[in-house]
């Protein structure tokens, strides 16, 4: 039987071994070409990857000027002015995010592959595929939704009806006169 001491070193040891293996390893991102780099931000730019996240900042900047305005409305100026002031200093981080996501796309596509990429969204089809795609794309949206309550209501109804005609249900409800004021009468199939 091998001892907890002994396990523990064991997994110290393979943790170890495994680290230093990593730490070896060149990373992907040190793998990337200059060239591949600037096909991905090419590519970035070209299918405006990163411009739904151009609001970040003004949007945090706003909602911070609001928080502090409620707490203090007397220094409603020097909050705004200071609140931009840093949001402004801080406007050129926005270049970390593109280099973030030039490296990841960089990571997923060659540099051929990123250069064919931005040359098909900087054509006129590319251009007009990135400013109707949202609106096609809901279109879309709505006809699969009503396709598929279609397709559920269809698909129920056959199944009913084919269920029906191999295990018919016997109706076990009184007959009702058609009007003419007699008593309900009770379905035949029940006799005995």
């Amino acid at each position: 039987m091998i001892s907890t001491g002994k396990v523990r070193n064991m997994l110290a040891a393979g943790a170890a071994v495994a680290f230093l293996a990593i730490a070896a390893a060149p990373s992907r991102a040190d793998d990337i070409s200059a060239s591949h780099l600037q096909a991905a931000r090419g590519a970035i730019t070209a299918i405006k990857a990163t411009d739904p996240f151009d609001q970040i900042l003004p949007n945090a900047a706003q909602a911070l000027k609001g928080q502090l305005i409620q707490k203090d409305p007397n220094l409603q100026e020097d909050i705004i002015a200071i609140v931009d002031k840093q949001a402004l200093a801080m406007a050129s981080r926005r270049a970390d995010l593109e280099t973030e996501s030039a490296t990841d796309y960089a990571k997923a596509f060659t540099e051929d592959e990123l250069k064919a990429i931005a040359a098909f969204y900087n054509s006129e089809a590319g251009k007009k595929l990135l400013e109707k795609g949202p609106e096609v794309t809901a279109e879309l949206a709505r006809a699969a939704d009503i396709w598929q309550r279609g397709i559920a209501r269809d698909l129920a109804e056959a199944v009913a009806k084919e269920m029906a005609e191999k295990h018919p249900i016997k109706n076990t409800a009184p007959v009702v006169d058609g009007g003419n004021g007699s008593q309900p009468q009770q379905d035949s199939s029940k006799k005995q």
